[in-house]
Order: structure tokens, then C-alpha cells, then sequence
């Protein structure tokens, strides 16, 4: 009989972010979707839910609710690539595994066949929750036969749910007096399974609010109940969406696992006999071993778009390197001066390297198409992407950054420095005369206190630049009341050497600073 797992990390995006920052723990914390005030909240925790916030609610008003509220953004990105590592970990235990669409934190699994490999499936899913748990996630994984009911279970984590079987073994009584309802349930029938599925709350599952709510009103809080009023009813009232749940629910419906068969990425595996701490040495070494690794790349129909280095030493343990190419390459030459400017700054590494290990990440190589009178360009997007992959090789990636425009309100904060990955055409717009220019400086530099009685006038800068001649202001400026209250004076102060500079008066700290200069 065909065994299914599903495993719930619940409130995934938040477990991401309280791993980021644990000592956020204690507080009220919740995820965002902005890092701006009027920003909706996603996630909540208990501290959060107990506080009276509520998802939906802009992070002002959660504030408002809880002086202490700690709140981030958690990137697309950086789910994706948490889903990833994680079904990878799960791969350990089972080769197919099915990470849920447009519900990041869920996984099912193929459990068939598995006791012959871990004795028994109790084992297999105490082996495989122990290892999620020692990643530093909360999860709850049930074993069954059906994979809506094995979804829904995991999704309701109250102890009453939990077999008398199950509630008799020795580690379930530890977790339980510990508080952990999370221990892995097994079920042992398909009607034992069913019976408890039946007892969940509706609220757990992914239903249309307006619909959830209609059935609260009707009475309907439990998936027993819902699947017991006609089919053809809930269609007709509440749409196909819930129709589906229905039949799912029911059994009416079976959805196959459709697992996923991500490529193995090309690797290579260097056991030095001997610890090497030259950097030349290890240059050469690797001379040998690049272009039979970019052979086989370019025999999938991939090039490499990044290559992970990673050094085992004899005493210091693991190292990570990241060399990124201008664009996906399959040119070893092209690597390998990458890679020797990324060595070459540390002639003699810090300890013996006893093992390196290459790791390439792959995307599709996309055929070239030159044009043959091609008209010759003033600026070279390639060139100047090769010349500051070339920085980032031998300066790290943090080396190349851009400025992205935030929605705030202090100049310093309007901005953001994040990663350049690629170069892309200027698209200057057109304007009817030349616009001056503001260079802001990253933290305001202090100056010193206006002299009421000064006789030869302030001295911003020195005596190089003369005193003030002139000053234009005061513009206001305030924000960052929901945080720490910023009032702002802003002047532009006239030098007698020409220089324009933008200053402003901080009224909290009852001081001049320099914000940037005019040109």
C-alpha cells in the first residue's frame, strides 16, 4: 500500500527570520512586505497574535499595538532558496519529494518501501523531524495514505489529535511534556487516518477568507462537517476553488505526488596528499581541473554562471569562495584569471588546504548571435562587465555595489546599497536645461556649533573654503516618528571660496551637520 508523508514548517518566512535574528524571540515580531511604515504584515508570532496584531494590518498600527514590535522583510529570493535547501535535506530520507506550490514551508513525500532502509516508518519519520529540527525549524510531519488527509493533520498540531497509539511511545510523552505537538504522527489504517482528519479545523487549511467565514456562520468549523454537505451545494455557492477542496477533502478527487528532479550540478572533488598553503601551488592545481569541469558543463548544453570554491584546511576547517563571471562562460581561461585574482591576494593562505571542492552553478547556454555589421557602440556593456567581474575576483562581490531608491523620508535613507550583478544602457532623460547636482553623504558628518559672535562669519570647512556668506533656508523636514521622532532644519550654507553645501540643524541633538554638497 502506497505510504504519503507531508511535512508543514508553519510560518515559514517568519522561522526564516527569527533564525536571522533569534534574539527577536522574546519580542513581538512579524514579517512584512516593504520596509516602510504603511506596509501590510504577513507573518505574526504569538507574542504579535497575543499583542492584538493581526495579518493585514499596516506595520504603523501594529507598532501602535506593541512599542516593541521587531519587523523585516524576508525576500522572495531568499525562500526559494531555504525551499531548496530543505527538500534537498529531505532527499536524504526519500528520493521524491514535492515542495507545495504558493505554500512555502510544505512538503510531501514518497514513503514507500522506506522501512526495509530505516526498520520501520516511526523511525524513518523520527530520523527525518529530528533533522529538520536540528536545522533550527519548527515542523509537523504526519505519515498516512492520503495526501490531503496527511496535509491537513499537519496542519491542525493539536495534541487531541494525536492516536493512542502513537501517544504510548516514549519519545511522543518526552515532546509532549515539553510542549512539542509537532512529534511526527504515523498512521496505521487509511480509516484511522480519515477519522482524524475529519477533526480538523477548517481554519488551519488555505480556504477563501469570505468562505471560511460564511461556513463559521453556517456552523461548519471542521473538516468532517464540510465534507458532509453536498458537493454540488458548495460548488454552487462558494465557487470551484472550494468545490475542489471538497472533493479533495472527500476523496472524490486524488492528486499524484509529482516530485521534483532537480540536475545534479557538475562537481569536483581535489584530496591533496600533502596540506598546500602556497596559492600558486593551488592555482595550478586547479589549472588542471577546469577545463575537463567546463567540458562537461557545455556537454548538458550549460555554461557556468558561478563557481564555488571550497577549502578544506587543516586546522581552520571550512572556507567558501564565490567567483561570478560577467556573464555564463565556458571559457577557461576566462575562470581561471578570475579565479587567480581571487587567490593571488593572499599568497600564503592563512593554513594548509587539504581538500578543494568545485561546485558549479549552471543555467542554459544561450547561442550568440553576432551581427556582422554590427554598429559600433561607445560604451561596451561586455567589456565593462568583464572589468568588474575582475574587481569583485579580487576585491570581493561587496567590492561593486549600485544605489536603489527607497521609499523614506530622511536623504539618507532614501537609498540603499545593493550588489551589481550586470551592467545595463544608461537611459538618460531628456531636460531643458542642465539640473544641478546633490552628493549626499552616507551619515551626516557633525560640524561645528555657529558661533553667534563669530567676527569673520562660520567656518565650515576650514580656513581653505572661508566662512558662510550666505544662507538659503530653513526647510523642514520630519519622519521616523514611529521609530525614533527626526526633526531637521535644512539650509544650504554659501562658502567664500564657491561651494555650495547642504547642511541642517538636528533639533533632537541640538546640532549642525554636513548632509552633502551642491555642484
Amino acid at each position: 500500500m502506497d505510504r504519503t508523508a507531508c511535512i508543514d514548517l508553519p510560518a515559514f518566512p517568519l522561522q526564516l527570520l527569527l533564525r536571522k535574528h533569534p534574539e527577536w524571540r522574546e519580542h513581538p515580531a512579524a514579517v512584512v512586505e516593504a520596509d516602510t511604515p504603511q506596509a501590510p504584515i504577513l507573518w505574526i508570532n504569538e507574542k504579535a497574535r497575543a499583542a492584538s496584531i493581526t495579518t493585514g494590518m499596516r506595520y504603523a498600527a501594529g507598532l501602535s499595538l506593541a512599542a516593541g514590535l521587531r519587523a523585516a522583510v524576508v525576500s522572495k529570493r531568499e525562500i526559494e532558496d531555504e525551499v531548496a535547501r530543505i527538500a534537498e535535506l529531505l532527499r536524504r530520507f526519500t528520493p521524491r519529494v514535492e515542495p507545495a506550490e504558493g505554500e512555502p514551508g510544505v512538503f510531501w513525500l514518497d514513503a514507500k518501501g522506506l522501512e526495509r532502509l530505516f526498520g520501520s516508518v516511526v523511525e524513518w519519520a523520527s530520523g527525518l523531524h529530528a533533522e529538520i529540527v536540528r536545522s533550527g525549524f519548527v515542523a509537523s510531519l504526519t505519515v498516512g495514505f492520503d495526501r490531503f488527509a496527511t496535509y491537513a493533520v499537519s496542519k491542525d498540531r493539536r495534541s487531541g489529535n494525536v492516536p493512542l497509539f502513537l501517544a504510548r511511545l516514549p519519545g511522543y510523552r518526552l515532546a509532549a511534556k515539553k510542549g512539542n505537538v509537532s512529534f511526527p504522527i504515523v498512521f496505521n489504517t487509511p480509516v484511522e487516518e480519515r477519522e482524524v482528519a475529519r477533526e480538523v479545523r477548517l481554519d488551519r487549511l488555505s480556504l477563501p477568507t469570505a468562505a471560511r467565514d460564511t461556513l463559521v456562520k453556517l456552523g461548519v468549523t471542521t473538516v468532517g462537517q464540510f465534507v458532509d454537505l453536498p458537493l454540488d451545494g458548495v460548488g454552487v455557492r462558494f465557487g470551484p476553488e472550494v468545490r475542489r477542496l471538497h472533493r479533495l477533502a472527500s476523496g472524490a478527487l486524488t492528486q499524484p505526488l509529482t516530485p521534483e528532479h532537480p540536475d545534479v550540478p557538475a562537481m569536483r572533488r581535489l584530496i591533496l596528499d600533502d596540506p598546500e598553503s602556497d596559492a600558486e601551488r593551488i592555482i595550478a592545481r586547479l589549472g588542471e581541473v577546469i577545463p575537463p569541469f567546463l567540458d562537461e558543463i557545455a556537454a548538458k548544453g550549460r555554461a557556468l554562471a558561478e563557481l564555488q570554491l571550497g577549502f578544506l584546511f587543516e586546522r581552520l576547517g571550512d572556507h567558501l569562495e564565490s567567483i561570478q563571471p560577467a556573464a555564463p562562460t565556458l571559457v577557461a581561461k576566462t575562470l581561471m584569471e578570475l579565479i587567480r585574482l581571487r587567490l593571488r591576494a593572499v599568497r600564503h593562505l592563512p593554513d594548509g588546504v587539504m581538500e578543494i571542492r568545485l561546485v558549479a552553478r549552471e543555467v542554459v547556454a544561450v547561442e550568440k548571435q553576432r551581427e556582422l555589421f554590427g554598429v559600433k557602440k561607445h560604451r561596451d556593456l561586455e567589456a565593462g562587465s568583464r572589468a568588474l567581474a575582475r574587481v569583485k575576483a579580487a576585491l570581493g562581490d561587496d567590492a561593486v555595489v549600485r544605489a536603489e531608491p527607497r521609499d523614506a523620508h530622511l536623504p539618507e535613507a532614501r537609498f540603499a546599497w545593493v550588489p551589481l550583478t550586470s551592467l545595463t544602457e544608461a537611459k538618460p532623460r531628456p531636460v531643458d536645461e542642465p539640473r544641478l547636482i546633490r552628493r549626499l553623504y552616507a551619515t551626516p558628518v557633525p560640524l561645528p556649533p555657529s558661533e553667534r559672535h563669530e567676527p569673520d562669519g562660520w567656518l565650515l570647512r576650514g580656513l581653505e573654503q572661508g566662512p558662510v556668506v550666505k544662507v538659503n533656508g530653513p526647510y523642514a523636514l520630519s519622519g521616523f516618528w514611529w521609530k525614533q521622532p527626526a526633526f531637521r532644519e535644512y539650509h544650504f550654507a554659501e562658502t567664500k571660496s564657491g561651494e555650495n553645501l547642504w547642511v541642517f540643524y538636528d533639533r533632537g541633538k541640538n546640532r549642525w551637520f554636513l548632509q552633502g554638497e551642491v555642484e
